[in-house]
């Protein structure tokens, strides 16, 4: 059976802060239109690994392949290439657990910033691209609203509105839902579904396990900076093999699929 072509690639990446090591030698692939969940204590390297990703962070070594672009890291390293890296961190929409919209800005204007400030598109560009995806996140009503009038979930959807307005490759989602109410939380889920459904290549940093088991195609536990274990989501959800998977999930209670 022929190996599915990877979206995103990550060879042998790691990543030291002083004399910590936050990543350690980490590979790991994810198929077109496939999600990935990363789950793992505090401190394991989750989000420090997906901030490699889109070189929201510069990994030491190794390398990252996003739908056949590489850039590669520590000796192997090209110099000058601050655009290249521009370029490549566009290919990776990515979302917060803090929502960072610009306070200054209407929810419209937030999600047209991208477009029209990274990429010179004009206005009516932009807003052509804006509001279709602020309708798609149920926003479209709120388009004129400031976000200090918007609710967390809110301010999630139309987060990701953002993201989504840069046309990404692929969607990183770092703990997005962390930072709501339980209601909210599934509203953010369900738009996570929909995009999972919709073939959006995705790696989730989540400690929602059933979100992770149901919705992921891979899961990847991680603990200080290695990957320990890593499988279909199910099996690694509800049968891992390592015990410190185990005594990891044993402290999350997952409702039925």
């Amino acid at each position: 059976m022929a190996r599915e072509p990877l979206m995103i690639d990550i060879v042998n990446v790691s990543k030291r802060f002083g004399r910590r090591d936050v990543l350690r030698d980490i590979s790991l692939g994810v198929p077109k239109g496939k999600v990935l969940a990363l789950i793992g204590p505090s401190g394991s390297g989750k989000s420090t690994l997906l901030r490699c990703v889109n070189l929201l962070e510069t990994p030491d070594s190794g390398s990252i392949t996003i739908d056949g672009s590489t850039m590669r890291f520590g000796a192997t390293a090209s110099r000058h290439r601050a655009k290249a890296m521009a370029a490549f961190r566009a290919e990776a929409g990515m979302v917060f657990q803090s929502f960072n919209l610009f306070p200054h800005m209407t929810v419209l204007e937030n999600v047209m910033s991208g477009p029209r400030f990274v990429r010179g598109q004009s206005r009516d560009e932009a807003e052509r691209i804006a509001r279709p995806l602020l309708e798609r996140m149920g926003m479209d009503s709120f388009s004129d609203a400031m976000p200090e009038r918007l609710s967390g979930g809110q301010k999630q959807r139309v987060a990701i509105a953002r993201s989504l307005a840069m046309e990404p490759k692929v969607m990183l989602f770092d703990e997005a839902t962390s930072a709501l109410d339980p209601q909210r939380v599934a509203e953010i889920l369900s738009v996570m579904r929909d995009l999972a459904q919709a073939g959006m290549t995705q790696i989730v940093v989540t400690h929602e396990m059933s979100y992770a088991r149901d919705v992921a195609d891979t899961v990847v536990f991680m603990a200080d900076g290695s990957i320990v274990e890593s499988g279909p989501a199910r099996q690694v959800i509800e049968d891992p093999r390592e015990e410190r998977t185990r005594e990891f999930l044993k402290h999350f209670h997952m409702g039925k699929a």
